[in-house]
């Protein structure tokens, strides 16, 4: 008898939290009116770049629990990898815009499809359990993560099979990058850029330590533009580098120092469709906007944690619409940055 009254008196609680759930869940969140919203440069100069939004987790992006599931997350304490971010760090775009995160702190992968509003999370591609996933690229529903805690990337499907492993002639991959049907990779520990093909086999590299052009210390993220130009983030050398498809020395941008269109610890770079080129230093807390011939257009950002400041921030992603994704590492968020127009 004690046992049955004990049985639905548990029952009773759950279906009154279910409710409770639901009726939250139904209503509107609140809103608020950005009466004054943030640009670069600030006024009276015509704005540039306005800071759109923050992303500090799936439920950001439209990402929504069942009752079920939220109740379950409610008696675990735990969130079944629908989480708050702790350490985003690298981003990427597919071809269809999904964005795609990982997060250092918390050894995931996250990856958000929008026609379904679903959101993709692994700590591991079978009983290969991610370390350090430091950078990610997305194309074709396949994912590149370089994960230099293990020293490898690892390819595997939106489904979590594994694809490939690239181990040859890597120590620490901190970076990936698609172009064409090569996959490039940053190994920080070797001063290298890797290529292999889509089937994960090795076909040559470029670079070495050093300070002259083509030499690399210690370099972080890589990008391409619509001509197919790759970007290298020399990061200990204070410079971005450009190379042309072939892996051959074209120019740099930036040079040691403290001024405007210098840099102290570069990190994420990406190129925009308008042929700007973005960097993020993880010392000045900031974003610097280039021109296609590696002119200074305009320093984004500073130091805080309130909306348009950052906390380290590292990877950058640009989508055809304008918007431009920065993971803020240190402040546990992606922020969204929109472009304007009009150098």
């Amino acid at each position: 008898m004690i046992q049955s009254v004990r049985q639905s008196t548990v029952r009773f609680a759950a279906l009154v939290t279910l409710g409770l759930l639901a009726s939250c869940a139904s209503r509107p969140a609140p809103t608020t009116a950005n009466a004054n919203p943030i640009v670069w440069p600030a006024p009276p100069n015509p704005a540039r770049f306005a800071f759109e939004r923050s992303i500090s987790g799936p439920s950001d992006l439209g990402v929504k629990r069942s009752t079920m599931g939220r109740f379950a997350d409610w008696l675990t304490g735990e969130t079944r990898g629908n989480g708050a971010f702790a350490r985003p760090f690298g981003l990427a775009l597919d071809e269809d815009g999904n964005l795609c995160v990982t997060d250092t702190a918390a050894k995931s992968v996250g990856c958000f499809d929008a026609k379904t509003t679903r959101w993709h999370r692994w700590t591991a591609v079978g009983k290969r359990e991610f370390e350090s996933p430091v950078s990610v690229a997305k194309a074709k529903d396949v994912l590149y993560v370089a994960d230099s805690g293990r020293g490898e990337v690892i390819a595997f499907d939106v489904a979590g099979h594994l694809k490939f492993v690239c181990r040859e002639h890597l120590s620490r991959p901190v970076a990936v990058l698609l172009t064409g049907e090569r996959l490039l990779v940053a190994d920080s520990e070797r001063h290298a850029i890797v290529v292999f093909n889509l089937r994960g086999e090795y076909e040559s590299e470029f670079g070495k330590r050093g300070t002259a052009p083509g030499e690399f210390n210690f370099p972080t993220h890589l990008a391409t533009d619509a001509a197919g130009k790759i970007y290298v983030t020399d990061s200990m050398n204070c410079r971005v580098q450009i190379f042309d498809a072939k892996g051959e020395f074209c120019s740099q941008i930036g040079r040691m120092g403290d001024s405007p269109g210098c840099f102290s610890r570069p990190k994420g770079v990406a190129v925009s469709p308008q042929g700007h080129i973005y960097v993020a230093d993880a010392l000045f807390d900031n974003v610097q906007v280039f021109n296609a011939e590696g002119r200074l257009l305009l320093p984004v950002g500073e130091a805080g944690n309130g909306p348009g400041e950052f906390g380290l921030p590292a990877g950058i992603a640009i989508a055809r619409d304008n918007r431009i994704y920065i993971a803020d590492c240190y402040n546990s968020r992606v922020q969204v940055l929109r472009y304007l127009g009009d150098e």
